[in-house]
């Protein structure tokens, strides 16, 4: 587990919230990482795109179609908030891939954040636009009414727990499958059983390669779902 340990990046040994860190490092880069592709690939936009450009435009549609076939036109005001999100986890999972690298998005603490961030956007959100109304998301009208109370609990609970599912899911996968990777390449070590070994890594390096785009599709994805709940609370 020596790859997810948590180094000051000058030196020393303690670390408080405040201490440049590899975890800020690398948030650092892919954030650079995230700018570049969009600031530099679009500088010099023309009709036949070149690579950076079509790789900008093709996350750009893909995001913004993912927001209006999720939580409606209404949400598009709120695009440059989940294209952020989901750039960010994207440059930071694939970041994770390179020799070296370091996934920021294995810590809790870094997930964790983000899940925060939008359930207290989503929270506040649903009851600036549509008052105490927005509790209706927890009653049940079309379940019988003596289980509506009971149904109001558990959607109530369901939703508090929605941080924690949000941000266990993006780092537990980002962990495991690293995790995965690190036993393959222990095996590399025995003669005999070496060349199974190096398929093993081949094969699941591929499968993370796909594992680092769903991620952060999920997280994105799961985010319109909450924006949609805040809009339309009674849908």
């Amino acid at each position: 587990m020596e790859q997810f340990g948590i180094h000051p990046l000058f030196g020393g040994d303690t670390l408080h919230w405040y201490t440049p860190s590899n975890v800020t490092l690398w948030m650092a880069i892919a954030t650079l990482a995230a700018i570049a592709l969009f600031v530099l690939g679009t500088a010099r936009r023309s009709i036949i795109p070149g690579r950076a450009q079509g790789i900008a435009e093709i996350l750009y549609t893909f995001v913004h179609d993912m927001v209006v076939d999720t939580a409606g036109h209404d949400a598009v005001r709120f695009f440059p908030y989940v294209m952020t999100l989901f750039t960010f986890i994207l440059m930071s999972n694939y970041l994770g891939l390179i020799p070296g690298g370091f996934t920021s998005t294995s810590h809790i603490a870094v997930t964790a954040i983000m899940a925060l961030a939008v359930f207290l956007t989503v929270t506040v959100l649903g009851f600036v636009l549509n008052g105490a109304s927005f509790l209706g998301l927890f009653w049940v009208s079309s379940a019988p009414l003596v289980l509506r109370p009971v149904l109001a609990v558990i959607e109530l609970m369901s939703y508090f727990v929605r941080p924690m599912s949000h941000s266990i899911r993006l780092a537990g996968n980002m962990m495991a499958g690293h995790t995965v990777i690190s036993v393959f390449a222990t095996f590399g070590f025995y003669a005999l059983i070496s060349p199974l070994s190096v398929i093993g890594i081949v094969a699941m390096y591929g499968f993370e390669v796909l594992v680092c785009g769903i991620q952060a599709y999920v997280f994105a994805i799961l985010t319109c779902v909450y924006l949609r709940d805040a809009l339309h609370p009674h849908h």
